[in-house]
């Protein structure tokens, strides 16, 4: 590609079927050049063209037509004595089966690159040459079938990709200028109202501007339940609207969709390679010319230097490049690698490149941060408790009339608590909120308080009979509030930041698995204590400012080796980026998730993450058996090359065998489900 007039840089992506080029070209010559490597290249964005039943099905066919012609010359040979017809059988099947083996042989060569295709195409030729026309012809046949084998399970890995990428529909029906019109998604503006009726999949990234309905997620989050969604809410391109019809003003254009960004990510990550890629890489550079080095010792050697036939050792040194092909080594790491992150990608984790799955493998510890993580980031309402002769229903009414007016957190999660009971709330004069300690109102003509025990020791109210009960509830790790006047204390409202439901099981799995749990929060040390006692937690560490999280990552790194930072990508970004693995919670709806971390939980779900762990552990595990078994294979059969023991046909089948097991067992990645 690259000696195209014009192009300055060429990338074929084989996992993500994806042709990069860059320069300003002519894109029929890349189409043209790519025809030419058997690569068929369209414009991105264009509408493929309907394939042929021969373009679809090449590879079989010309196996087909090549084993045919291969059984009519074995047919010939065992029931006439004119070789001739054999022979032409033969050579039928040599160049029906070998063609685009011995087409791409000679590209490589002309750049100097002795690879698999050069290896074969030399086989096949020397078996011709000395008169094995029979073994010559199985050999192109047999490799013909190992490239069918091996391109249609990696397009069964490609698939997972792909997929992705037909999940937004291509159009939408959108309101504008008072009609209703059907429109492609790429004409469709931020700002447009879309209307999705119920069972359509939503087009565009937006937001609920009318209407409810239950969405489901699946496709962008891997949850399996449908979320409730209304008014405010957001929406993602390719999830489906399940119940009531609503109208989505759209948020962000097609090729910014979460969606069209992750199939972009999904789609990087298959460039950037694992440290096991890059050292199969390298051994197959070198280990191609030292093949081919000892192959024409093995020819020269015994007939210049000890007199002996050349017919026998030519055979032995043909045989020797047909075993020791690197197909299956080259082949062993990426289709793994490929099969992990499109399953990952399918259930809702977006790894973002080969070599962040490779050190999930390794991790020795997993350190979270609380808030939004392991809970929800949203208190509620935990305890009331009267200490002054009221009913709970009453302090309750109480307190959440005396924050009906204050914007602060805890202050809505009281009013949302009495909303939730329907209480009645009286009517308030005079509200001020008291900065850092709480708020003082007028209810019914009387002065009351609600706030801290500094606030009540600052006014002179007696707060010490209720100590224990505040040091109590602070150790749970609930924040209390006293509810009173000047002269006494009517009960306390504790309130708490809601631990996930996943967030127990998620570190329960994380430590069957063999990795430590730590908890790095910038809440105080009873809270953090009593999170990290509630969900198992193997140590934290408690008031820590954003970069003191940073120090905190680098003193586990140093303690225990490899370690992921789990948070939700904001204010935790220097430490996510900083860890071995940065892991991002929440992703689908958080550009900043989706930028900064390696890898993303597209929903804030806890369970994808011990999925994410075991799915890197079965995939490193894959691609050392993998890159184990081609190894074995290739130095058992190179050993039995040197009595003769191997035949050129035999040898070719010792490849296919491997090549094609190796990429099954990749492939089967693609059925880690994430719940064991």
């Amino acid at each position: 590609m690259a000696a195209i007039p014009g192009v300055t840089r060429a990338e074929l992506n084989f996992g993500a079927s994806r042709l990069t080029v860059e320069g300003r070209f002519d894109p029929e010559a890349v189409i043209r050049e790519g025809a030419r490597h058997d690569i068929i290249a369209r414009p991105e964005g264009e509408t493929p063209v309907e394939q042929t039943f021969w373009q679809r099905h090449k590879r079989l066919l010309i196996t087909g037509l090549s084993g045919t012609a291969l059984l009519a010359g074995w047919i010939a040979k065992f029931t006439s004595t004119q070789s001739p017809f054999s022979i032409a059988f033969f050579l039928a099947a040599m160049v029906i089966g070998g063609a685009a083996t011995a087409l791409r042989a000679w590209f490589s060569l002309q750049k100097l690159r002795f690879d698999m295709n050069v290896l074969m195409t030399v086989a096949v030729i020397g078996a011709a040459a000395i008169g094995e026309w029979s073994e010559g012809a199985v050999v192109a046949f047999l490799y013909s079938v190992s490239n069918t084998l091996e391109s249609y399970t990696m397009e069964k890995a490609r698939q997972s990709i792909r997929e992705l990428m037909s999940i937004a529909p291509r159009e939408a029906l959108v309101r504008r200028n008072g009609k209703k019109i059907l429109l492609p998604v790429d004409e469709i503006r931020v700002g447009d109202i879309m209307i999705v009726r119920p069972g359509e999949k939503i087009a565009m990234d937006g937001r609920i501007v009318r209407g409810n309905s239950a969405v489901d997620q699946a496709a962008i989050t891997g949850e399996s339940i449908p979320v409730e969604k209304g008014v405010g809410d957001e929406v993602f391109a390719g999830t489906l609207n399940q119940e009531g019809a609503i109208e989505v003003e759209v948020t962000r254009l097609v090729n910014d969709t979460t969606i069209a960004r992750i199939i972009h990510m999904v789609a990087e990550a298959q460039t950037r390679r694992a440290p096991s890629q890059a050292f199969v890489d390298r051994f197959a550079a070198v280990y191609t010319p030292v093949v081919l080095a000892l192959a024409a010792v093995i020819v020269l050697l015994p007939p210049l230097a000890l007199g002996q036939s050349w017919g026998p050792w030519i055979y032995r040194g043909l045989t020797l490049l047909v075993v020791s092909c690197p197909c299956a080594l080259v082949v062993s790491t990426p289709v793994a690698l490929v099969a992990a992150i499109g399953n990952a990608a399918r259930n809702g984790v977006l790894i973002k490149g080969s070599i962040h799955l490779e050190e999930a493998c390794a991790l020795a510890v997993v350190a979270f941060d609380k808030t939004g993580t392991l809970t929800v980031g949203k208190p509620v309402v935990t305890d009331v408790i009267p200490t002054g002769g009221q009913d709970k229903r009453g302090l309750l009414a109480l307190a959440a009339s005396i924050e009906l007016l204050s914007e602060h957190p805890l202050a809505r999660a009281v009013v949302a608590k009495a909303g939730e009971m329907k209480l009645e709330l009286s009517r308030v004069e005079n509200f001020q909120a008291i900065a850092g300690k709480g708020a003082r109102a007028e209810v019914a003509g009387r002065v009351y308080y609600m706030g801290s025990s500094r606030l009540f020791e600052e006014i002179g109210a007696p707060v010490s009979r209720i100590k224990p009960l505040l040091e109590r509830l602070q150790e749970q790790g609930k924040t209390a509030m006293i509810v009173g006047t000047e002269t006494e204390t009517l009960g306390v409202v504790a309130v708490a930041d809601q631990v996930r439901e996943t967030s127990k099981n998620a570190v329960r799995e994380l430590k069957r698995t063999g990795v430590r749990t730590a908890l790095l929060t910038g809440d105080n040390a009873a809270t953090a204590k009593a999170i990290a006692g509630q969900l198992g937690i193997d140590e934290f560490e408690a008031d820590l400012l954003p970069e003191n999280k940073v120090e905190a990552v680098k003193k586990l790194i140093e303690k225990y080796g490899k370690v992921a930072m789990v948070g939700d990508g904001i204010n935790d970004a220097p430490a996510l980026a900083l860890a071995t693995v940065g892991i991002a919670m929440g992703g689908a709806g958080t550009d900043v998730a989706l930028e900064t971390a390696d890898i993303a939980l597209m929903a804030d779900d806890l369970s994808r993450l011990p999925f994410c762990i075991r799915l890197s552990k079965a995939a490193v595990r894959v691609i050392k058996q993998n890159v184990a078994f081609a190894l074995i294979v290739k130095l058992s059969a190179v050993l039995l090359v040197f009595p003769g023991w191997l035949t050129l046909w035999l040898a070719i089948l010792a490849d296919m065998g491997a090549s094609v097991l190796v990429t099954l067992n990749g492939v089967r990645l693609l059925r880690l489900k994430p719940h064991p």
